[in-house]
């Protein structure tokens, strides 16, 4: 049986994480979305450590992470992900609204798949969201063994 296709959201903007998980739902893009507020957290989930110690949820299929976050921010944990041979291989999307030339490159420079500026418009935005969804939990074939912990 395959895997089932998870999403982690790392975001701390409660209005954006409800769009998301409404655009997610609205399309029934995902079995299930998991959702950290701050940096350390999507580490923590990424490594099955603190409050994640011993979930067997395997590894997301993708992850959603927002650039400007509390705690460890999301180049630093790019950073960690690209670094880390278990988990370097993890598609990494950028959704954030920051349109600064500097957080773009070095998005890319640390390995980012995608970088996705956050639209205003609140249909813009469901949008977005819905293509980012079909594409990486439906379209997108994984590396084998991406989606397991080791």
């Amino acid at each position: 049986m395959a895997p089932l296709k998870r999403i982690l959201l790392a975001e701390d903007n409660e209005r954006d994480i409800e769009l998301t998980l409404a655009a997610l739902d609205e399309h029934n893009l995902a079995n299930e979305v998991v959702t950290v507020r701050d940096g350390a957290e999507a580490l923590d989930y990424l490594y099955g450590r603190g409050k994640f110690t011993g979930h067997a949820n395997g590894l997301p299929v993708v992850v959603l992470l927002d650039l400007k976050m509390p705690k460890v921010d999301g180049l630093e944990v790019l950073r960690q992900m690209r670094d880390d041979p278990t988990l370097k291989h993890v598609p990494v999307v950028m959704v954030t609204s920051s349109r600064e030339e500097q957080d773009l490159i070095h998005s890319y420079q640390l390995g980012v798949n995608a970088y996705v500026v956050k639209p205003v418009d609140f249909q813009k935005f469901v949008e977005s969201v819905k293509q980012l969804g079909v594409f990486w939990a439906v379209i997108n074939e994984p590396p084998p063994g991406t989606l397991k912990r080791s």
